[in-house]
Formats: C-alpha cells, sequence, structure tokens
C-alpha cells in the first residue's frame, strides 16, 4: 500500500508483510518435508493426502458438527471445549472466567487522563495504554504469584478505527501520527491479584511505564557503534528513538522483558538509490519505500533519501528493565536483527543461556543464539548484560529428521570481505543474507518458539506460506499453498543440550480441518471439530510441560472460525490431539499467551478486534469491549481464571 491509500487493515498490512524477499537457493522446509513424511508416514501408516492445488472452499471449511466433544480418557487437560465460530465477543471454556484487566486507552502512569476516543492527543496517549497490544509477560515482585508486573508489547496502529472521520492516510494530519507513534512500544503496569480471585492494575504505581516509538534507547553488542547505525540525528550510532513493530517476546529468568521488532520495513517511505551501499540490504529486509504509515511525511528519520541508515536500527530485540521505570531500554545486537517474533529462552544443562527466535516471513529462518557466560540465579546484576557475548545460530533441517545449528560468525566459511561483511556487525545487521550464504532451511512464516523445561522439548510455529507452488513439492508433501501451516517439535542434542550443534525434528500438526482429506491436516483422531485450526502464531507452555497455541488468521473466510487459543496434547497415544478453549471477537488476532507461576492465571491479548470488513471508527464490526455508542473497538490484555481457583484448563484427569 503506498501513502496516497485511504484504506486501511491488518490483513492489508499482514498481505504486505508477508511478501517473500527470499531469493536464495536454500531448499525450503517443503522440500524437507516431502521427503521425511514420505517416509515416516509410510513406517507409521498414516493417511496418504494429497497436494493442496487451491484454497479449499470456506464453506467446506465451516461445514461439520457444531458439539463440542467429550474429553478423551487419558487427557492431560480437564475442560469442556467451547464451539468455533464467529461473533462480535469474546469465549472461554466453561468453568473459567475471561476478564478485560486493561484496554487501549486505560490510563497507565500516574496522572493520565481518562480515555476519551474524541479527544486524543499525544501527550495523553504517551501516558495512557498503547494500541494492538500482543506479547504479555509476567514479571513476579518478590516472587509473589498473586502480584508482579505485567509487560505487553504494542505492535502498530489503525487509524481508521482509532480516529473518528479519519480522513485516509494522504491526508493523515501529524497530530494523528503523533498519537500513533505513542501508541506503539510497549507498557508495563504494576497488577494486583484481590481476594475475589480477579486481577486489578494498580494505577499511579511509581513503576507503571509507557515505551513509545520516540523513548530514547541505547545500542549495545557487536553492532554498537557501527557506521550503518549512524544518522545526521545519531552521529555515535549509540542512540536510538525508540522500538517498531513489537509483536511477541520473552521474560527472562532474572526478570526483564524481551521485546522483539517484527515487521519493521513498512514504516519507512521515501526512495533509496538503486546504487546505494545499503540497497540490496534493504531489498532484503523488504524495505522499498512502500508504506502504511504517514511517518515518513512529518519526520526526516522515516525518510529513506534523508536518512538511509535509520531502518538498520530496527528489527532487534530490545532488553528492558521493568523493576527499575528509569532504565534505559538496549537493542541486544548480539541475537541479530530480522522480523523478530519471539525469543523463547531457557537455562541449559551447562548454566548458559539460550534463546530461540523466528524471522517472521515466508522463506526465512530460524534461530537460536546461546551465551558465552553461564546464568547467575543468585545474583541478578551478573545477568544484565549477559546477552552482549554469545554466538547467534541459524537452523539448517535435514530430510531425515536430524539438523543443525550453522553459527553466525564473521570471517568462517562465506561470512567474509569477499561476501560484502566487514565485521560481526555486518553480519548481525544482515543476519538473513549471512544465513542465505550459509544454506539456511527456508521456512513457511517462522513465528512464535517456546522451550519447554518439562520436556526440553522445542516447538516453532509456522504459520502459513500461500507463496509455495506445486513445483517445490511432490506428492509425498501435501503442503503446496501452505494456507493453514504447521507446528514443528525439536529435540536437542542428548534430549537436553540446547547448546550443541545437532538436534532433531518432527512434525507435531500439520494444520487446518482434517475432515478434507486435500488438506493433508494431521490432528489426532480424538480431536473434535472444534478442535482444529489454522494458522498457529504463538504459543505458551504452562508450568504442567502442557502446550497452548494461539493463533492469527482464521476467519469466517478462511476456517469458518475466529482465532483464539487451543491445548494441545505433545505425549503418548493422544499426542496431536487439540482442544477449543478460548475464541476472539469478529476480525480480532489472539496473542499472548502468558501463565503465573502457579497456573491459576492466563494473560491473553486481544490484538486488532473488529478489523478488516471494511470497519471503520464510526461502523465497527464490532464494539468489544465496550459496547458503548461512540467508543470503538479497543485491543485488550484479559485474564482468564478458573472459576474455583485451580489451574487455567483443570489438572490432569489421572493426577
Amino acid at each position: 500500500m503506498t501513502e496516497n491509500a485511504n484504506t486501511w487493515s491488518a490483513e492489508a498490512l499482514e498481505a504486505n508483510d508477508d511478501v517473500a524477499s527470499n531469493a536464495s537457493s536454500n531448499p525450503t522446509m517443503g522440500d524437507i518435508i516431502a521427503v521425511r513424511m514420505s517416509r515416516r508416514d509410510i513406517l507409521r501408516g498414516s493417511l496418504a493426502v494429497s497436494a493442496i492445488a487451491a484454497t479449499v472452499s470456506p464453506l467446506a471449511l465451516a461445514a461439520g458438527r457444531a458439539e463440542a466433544a467429550e474429553m478423551p480418557e487419558g487427557s492431560t487437560f480437564d475442560f469442556a471445549e467451547i464451539v468455533a465460530g464467529v461473533d462480535e465477543t469474546h469465549h472461554v471454556a466453561k468453568g473459567h472466567s475471561a476478564d478485560i484487566l486493561i484496554r487501549w486507552g486505560d490510563p497507565v502512569v500516574a496522572g493520565a487522563p481518562k480515555f476519551d476516543p474524541a479527544a486524543q492527543s499525544a501527550a495523553k496517549q504517551a501516558e495512557q495504554f498503547g494500541y494492538n497490544c500482543d506479547f504479555v509477560g509476567y514479571a513476579p515482585i518478590d516472587g509473589a504469584d498473586d502480584r508482579g508486573l505485567l509487560c505487553v508489547n504494542h505492535e502498530y496502529t489503525e487509524p481508521n478505527i482509532m480516529f473518528p472521520g479519519y480522513p485516509g492516510l494522504a491526508l493523515q494530519t501529524q497530530e494523528q501520527t503523533d498519537i500513533e507513534i505513542a501508541a506503539h512500544g510497549g507498557s508495563v503496569v504494576e497488577i494486583k491479584r484481590a481476594s475475589d480471585g480477579k486481577w486489578r492494575v494498580i494505577r499511579g504505581s511509581a513503576l507503571n511505564r509507557r515505551i513509545t516509538a520516540s523513548t530514547p534507547m541505547t545500542v549495545t553488542g557487536p553492532a554498537a557503534g557501527s557506521d550503518r547505525l549512524k544518522t545526521s540525528a545519531d552521529t555515535t550510532g549509540l542512540n536510538i528513538l525508540g522500538m517498531l513493530n513489537n509483536c511477541a517476546g520473552a521474560m527472562t529468568p532474572w526478570g526483564t522483558w524481551l521485546t522483539c521488532e517484527e515487521n519493521f520495513n513498512g514504516y519507512f517511505g521515501g526512495a533509496l538509490p538503486v546504487d546505494h551501499p545499503e540497497a540490496t540490504n534493504h531489498r532484503r529486509y523488504g524495505v522499498s519505500g512502500t508504506t502504511f504509515y504517514a511517518w515518513s511525511r512529518f519526520y526526516d528519520r522515516f525518510d529513506l533519501s534523508k536518512e538511509p541508515n535509520e531502518p538498520n536500527r530496527f528489527g532487534w530485540v530490545v532488553e528492558i528493565d521493568p523493576f527499575d521505570p528509569n532504565a534505559v531500554p538496549k537493542k541486544r545486537t548480539a541475537l541479530g536483527r530480522f522480523k523478530h517474533e519471539g525469543a523463547a529462552n531457557i537455562i541449559n544443562k551447562d548454566g548458559r543461556f539460550v534463546v530461540y527466535q523466528g524471522d517472521d516471513q515466508a522463506f526465512d529462518y530460524v534461530y537460536r543464539f546461546v551465551t558465552e557466560a553461564k546464568v547467575d540465579l543468585e545474583n541478578r546484576a551478573n545477568n544484565l548484560d549477559i546477552l552482549d557475548e554469545g554466538t547467534l545460530f541459524v537452523a539448517k533441517f535435514r530430510e531425515n529428521g536430524t539438523g543443525r545449528w550453522l553459527p553466525l560468525i564473521f570471517g568462517k566459511g562465506p561470512l567474509t570481505a569477499e561476501n560484502g561483511f566487514n565485521s560481526q556487525a555486518d553480519v548481525l545487521i544482515e543476519a538473513r543474507r549471512a544465513s542465505d550464504l550459509l544454506g539456511a532451511t527456508k521456512m513457511d512464516r517462522p513465528e512464535d518458539m517456546e522451550a519447554n523445561p518439562v520436556t526440553n522439548k522445542v516447538y516453532l510455529m509456522l504459520t502459513n506460506n500461500n507463496s509455495r507452488t506445486a513445483e517445490q513439492t511432490d506428492p509425498a508433501n501435501p503442503r503446496a499453498q501452505n494456507a493453514f501451516g504447521h507446528v514443528i517439535e525439536i529435540t536437542p542434542a542428548d534430549g537436553d543440550n540446547h547448546a550443541r550443534p545437532e538436534f532433531t525434528w518432527d512434525i507435531l500438526l500439520r494444520c487446518g480441518d482434517p475432515s478434507i482429506a486435500a488438506v493433508g491436516a494431521t490432528f489426532n483422531a480424538a480431536t473434535s471439530e472444534n478442535g482444529w485450526f489454522g494458522m498457529p502464531d504463538n504459543c505458551a507452555v504452562d508450568h504442567m510441560g502442557r502446550l497452548w497455541i494461539t493463533t492469527d488468521g482464521n476467519s469466517l473466510s478462511a476456517t469458518g472460525r475466529a482465532d483464539g487459543v487451543w491445548a494441545i496434547e505433545t505425549e503418548g497415544e493422544l499426542r496431536g490431539t487439540s482442544r477449543h478453549f478460548f475464541r476472539v471477537p469478529v476480525g480480532a488476532e489472539m496473542c499472548g499467551p502468558y501463565f503465573t507461576p502457579d497456573d491459576r492465571t492466563l494473560f491473553l491479548a486481544v490484538q486488532h478486534p473488529g478489523s478488516g470488513g471494511g470497519s471503520t471508527f464510526e461502523a465497527p464490526t464490532t464494539r468489544w469491549p465496550d459496547f458503548q455508542d461512540g467508543i470503538p473497538p479497543r485491543p485488550s490484555v484479559l485474564a482468564v481464571t478458573k472459576n474455583n481457583g485451580g489451574p487455567i484448563g483443570g489438572k490432569p484427569k489421572q493426577a
């Protein structure tokens, strides 16, 4: 979409961001799965399915029984499944409550004004909860299960729903632009569980904080001070204003918040000369001057013709200390620059810290970072800069179910001056191109990852890839035009060594409607009509080691159901069984998810409710969650609790 466009939607933004920019000849995950599945499915007696030649009819996908199935014998979950569908509000499994905790525009910092959608300003928004909440993290205060800090990403904005009488992108005002800038970033809010079991925000807490797209940040790690990060406003390459398009993230064992910059490319307008030194780099990241925002009209740093290095200052993992409201956020460049979806982490058996990351674009890669130093759980201060030294790796999946992590180290293999890399900073700034040269495996939109500390398995969400052609597959690979995505399970070397280069992998789920053979879905037969889903996006593992998956892209037209939360069996005879736990209102995406340490609360984020379908401030497809005239739909964080105070999803029946 160009600056002259007058319409805006989450679907249009996603379509632009999903255009592949990987022109390397590296094998795709489809190529690998084709061989892997042809052997494994025969050995296991799985049903043979044909490749998808075209998108399956939405009517066919919506067809089927509407009754929730009985809980299968031996399930690790114990809750009544909800019915799949789409309507204007949210739904949660019986026996649970899903309460709105905080909404776009709610006061965050002390003295912040009450939300008034008809009288918005940048100054107000900078003190209020931001727009489009994505990742949600919880940092206990003094180890408490009932009092802590909620850390929330604010990914992007939708001005046609935010602003009354929105005139379109070409006529957007500077004040509206400044409100958008203030609505990006993140929020830290102190919350407490009251005696009635409900969570509440502590208004005016000294720890409450807003971080925006103009908050001063510093650069650390190998790329700090690189000439490629320097601009006319920052001749040091060490100081950056704000963070952009923060999608998923993570919390560290020492209580900091890792927030991940994803689709930063769409914020930059203007034209870069074809022969500019950054032209190839920008092209690989989709930085083309095509923008969904008016920002470059008002601020030179978003104009490529004036500040060609500015895009290099985004696409990083940012570490924030939520317990110090004055702490300067740090862009940790050692973890690489790409379209980060998450930063799943685990302490390895040798004490080193391992971070798993997906690069959310069709045909891009999966990464792992391993620190040099060990985590010190006795002294928090010793961990605060541990992410500045270590090695970034990219994944190569082999056809026989094994894989290897390939190190991105300057001077090793093809990562040399002959190929345009003159330092480790160059390798990290151009992590995608470095991975191209290493021969990493091209994936179907790698989104969130999660490491299971109970089993040491690592789960990778691959949302979809409609760009793959039938010529890139064979009859043994059913995922040409992979509309519904799949989930990969990675096992580290020796079953528990996340720092070694070797790993094994398997497919946990191929998503979509299993009743339609052409889709090739592989949910367990115990999965009900309500239990299957498409487009896996985010995930979480509770403290019992159970996997929960949230989705992005389900809709009446795509799958006949809204996005939501599904509980997934990962072991035993029920492996691959999925149960529907929560669903969002029309137009929304399901984000979050994050459990408190006692598993008695699941925090969820409902992003862009009412988006799509020509929705506007005046005529949204839903007015969730307020349902009041004149109040637009408001992205919100919910706290899901069990009505009897027990763990979310119930205890295993056999327990």
